[in-house]
């Protein structure tokens, strides 16, 4: 159970990062800057005036040498500041709470709820710092023009997210693709490329924003017939 948690969380700490933080300024490294700048911007003002999100998605995880992968399917609650609920439904449930710096996982089925820092539990300093908006993170990553050069309703291209190198520890992501709803400007899919060659996606759909969502909807009270296993 708990590789499962941390091979999916993987990919989540990096979701959490772009839902919860503005996209990163654009780095001028392609013949499209000034149209990846006017898209960044826009982005940065959509997430910028989100005070509230939900959404349904689809999760998606190859890992290295298989050749086939294993999907995950739910919903997640956003709040700002600093609180988020990320509900895995399909094909098995797994709820993850975030308040500020402190994480739960909670699978109903092992009646366990896994307990510790977000600092902690970060498994690369690219993640974290997307999830902390520790720094200027404009200098963690050049934003790109997708290689393939596909067009979002001929409208944009997706957007790669590539890290630049920091101090002497070698990023554990190779690059970051987004690609984003035309009309609204939120984002419908961020995949991640590792270095090891894992690849993960998720697609998310039925987003609503500003409705007003509790507190209470995103916060969560250990049960009391559940084992507590605090992380180190």
């Amino acid at each position: 159970m708990m590789a499962l948690l941390f091979l999916r969380g993987a990919l989540f700490l990096v979701i959490v990062g772009f839902l919860m933080m503005p996209v990163p300024g654009a780095s001028a490294a392609s013949t499209s800057a000034s149209v990846i700048e006017d898209i960044v911007g826009k982005v940065d003002a959509r997430y910028a005036q989100t005070k509230d999100l939900q959404a349904d998605f689809v999760q998606e995880t190859i890992l290295e040498g298989f050749t086939t992968g294993f999907t995950s399917s739910g919903r997640l609650y956003l709040k700002k500041p600093g609180l988020l609920r990320w509900d895995y439904l399909h094909p098995s449930e797994e709820q993850i709470y975030v308040d500020g710096d402190q994480v739960m996982m909670y699978v109903p089925e092992h009646q366990q709820v896994v307990k510790g820092a977000l600092t902690q539990m970060a498994a690369s300093k690219g993640p974290l710092a997307l999830l902390q908006g520790a720094g200027n993170l404009s200098q963690q990553f050049t934003i790109l023009e997708s290689t393939d050069g596909s067009k979002d309703a001929g409208k944009f291209p997706s957007l790669t997210l590539v890290p630049k190198p920091v101090g002497q520890t070698p990023p554990t992501i190779k690059k970051i693709v987004l690609k984003l709803f035309p009309d609204t400007y939120f984002i419908q899919g961020i995949t991640l490329f590792e270095v090891s060659g894992n690849i993960s996606r998720v697609m998310f759909d039925h987003i609503q924003a500003n409705t007003g969502l509790s507190s209470s909807q995103l916060t969560f009270d250990v049960p009391s017939d559940v084992v507590v296993v605090e992380l180190p």
